[in-house]
């Protein structure tokens, strides 16, 4: 596993290069390669496909650079369902 870079730096994505060196580093594992096999397998021709999956990825970097979705996405799934049912029965009682 790679170390991960200090958190609240966004690393440039503006080009294809930019952003297979951001998911080399970023990336949760098997990004880079998913990536990789997701674009081979796209018509290029069809650019609105391409833009689709450059943003998915492109969105999975902000994810890991964000604190607090990689905390929300650490959540255990009871912890969650815990407070989705706490806010259910709060607004019963409205």
């Amino acid at each position: 596993m790679t170390a991960q870079p200090e958190h609240d730096v966004v690393p440039p994505m503006r080009t294809l290069a930019e952003l297979r060196a951001a998911l080399r580093v970023w990336g949760f594992p098997g990004d880079i390669q998913s990536f990789e096999k997701e674009l081979a397998d796209a018509d290029l021709d069809d650019l609105t496909r391409v833009r689709e999956i450059t943003q998915a990825y492109r969105h999975r970097v902000l994810l890991r650079c964000d604190p607090q979705a990689m905390a929300a996405l650490m959540r255990s799934t009871h912890d969650v369902a815990f407070e989705l049912g706490g806010k259910m029965a709060e607004r019963k009682t409205r």
